[in-house]
């Protein structure tokens, strides 16, 4: 009965042509949409850098003649939410045909079995080292997070992945040598690493103890709350119709899920946007206990604002120039990028609420290290 059993899996299954197919569109998928949306607008963009060492676009706090401590209103609402799509439709596009693509064509024990080989480390590693590829915004690779997560991917390896966008963007990472002092690349760099990878290690411990602290029914349903997959994976043969069919499915309702509260958070956020960001020497002033406090308020601040990629350089840039102090900017540089209150919301469903909170308060302590670390250098 043994050899018989070995002879058997041994042998390539009838199902085994499919799920390769659909693994090879998903990889064209990626490949063609990311070429279209990030490699080929970046490469452009650092060559452009490398001749005139200077940024050309203008902060997004500003669109609109909004200025720093203005009042609410529908005209700073829609005129940040018309600015902020017109950077980032492209990648929001990629997003969602990735996150399909990997719900749909990829089969789950194939996405598990990459990134969570060797536990929680490795699967940090794993997310983070995936993340780099795609250079998305925290906004647009929500949704991406969302689908690893609800494919079976692990927490560590979703937050890393997550996180890992925004921050170890290699695009951004050129654009701040070429356009900004080293010491900004440095912080990014260093406090990004850390907060990819140890940041999404600690979160993911806190989610396994969370899961270990419920018995029985309990537990079950706490797992489905922090997001362990509850639809059917892709893994029986299925004919091309089929296949496609289903993609559309999840591209569809992730479209209609996601984006409208996306939208809707960011049409608040850009009505709000004087008071959320209203930083200027006069208001830090000198002393070491207001620029503490500023570094801090920063910090927090940085993580609820939503901005396109490398959307902080412009921001830090202006508050350079108006003599802010390193702390303020080195916790603007990983807060700003790293999260925001529109992927809060779009990946809070699926990771857990609890974990995404603690998944903020990370960066904004991640923030706050990357203000001392600017200081000191």
């Amino acid at each position: 009965m043994t050899a018989p059993s070995r002879t058997h899996q041994a042998t390539p299954g009838p199902g085994r042509a499919p799920l390769l197919t659909g693994f090879l569109v998903a990889v064209v998928v990626f490949v063609v949409v990311l070429l279209w949306a990030k490699w080929l607008p970046y490469t452009a963009k650092a060559v452009g850098l490398n001749e005139s060492h200077t940024w050309s676009g203008s902060s997004i706090l500003g669109v609109g003649g909004v200025q720093p401590g203005e009042a609410p209103s529908r005209h700073a609402a829609v005129s940040f939410l018309v600015a902020y799509l017109v950077a980032v439709w492209k990648a929001l596009v990629a997003a969602l045909l990735i996150s399909a693509a990997l719900q749909a064509l990829i089969p789950r024990d194939w996405l598990v079995r990459v990134l969570d080989r060797r536990g929680r480390w490795s699967g940090a590693v794993a997310g983070g080292l995936l993340s780099t590829p795609s250079m998305m915004c925290t906004c647009c690779t929500a949704p991406v997070a969302v689908s690893l997560r609800r494919s079976g991917a692990s927490t560590a390896a979703t937050v890393a992945y997550w996180l890992g966008n925004p921050l170890l963007n290699p695009a951004v990472v050129v654009f701040l040598l070429l356009v900004a002092p080293w010491q900004w690349t440095v912080v990014r760099v260093v406090i990004g690493v850390v907060t990819v990878v140890a940041g999404a290690v600690l979160v993911s411990h806190l989610a396994d103890r969370r899961r270990r602290a419920s018995a029985g029914p309990a537990a079950s349903g706490q797992s489905r709350a922090v997001g362990v997959p509850v639809a059917s994976a892709p893994g029986e043969p299925a004919g091309p119709k089929d296949v496609a069919l289903r993609f559309l499915r999840t591209l569809t309702r992730m479209t209609l899920v996601l984006v409208p509260e996306y939208l809707l958070v960011v049409l608040l956020i850009g009505a709000f946007r004087g008071w959320m960001l209203p930083l200027t020497q006069d208001a830090v002033g000198h002393g070491m206990p207001t620029v503490v406090a500023a570094t801090v308020i920063a910090a927090i601040l940085g993580t609820l604002f939503v901005i396109p990629t490398a959307g902080e350089i412009p921001i830090v840039q202006g508050l350079a120039v108006l003599g802010l102090p390193a702390g303020v900017l080195g916790a603007l540089l990983i807060t700003l990028p790293a999260i925001s209150l529109p992927s809060m919301a779009m990946v809070g469903r699926t990771l857990g609420w609890r974990l995404t909170t603690a998944t903020t308060v990370l960066v904004v302590l991640a923030g706050l290290l990357g203000g001392v670390l600017l200081a000191v250098l």
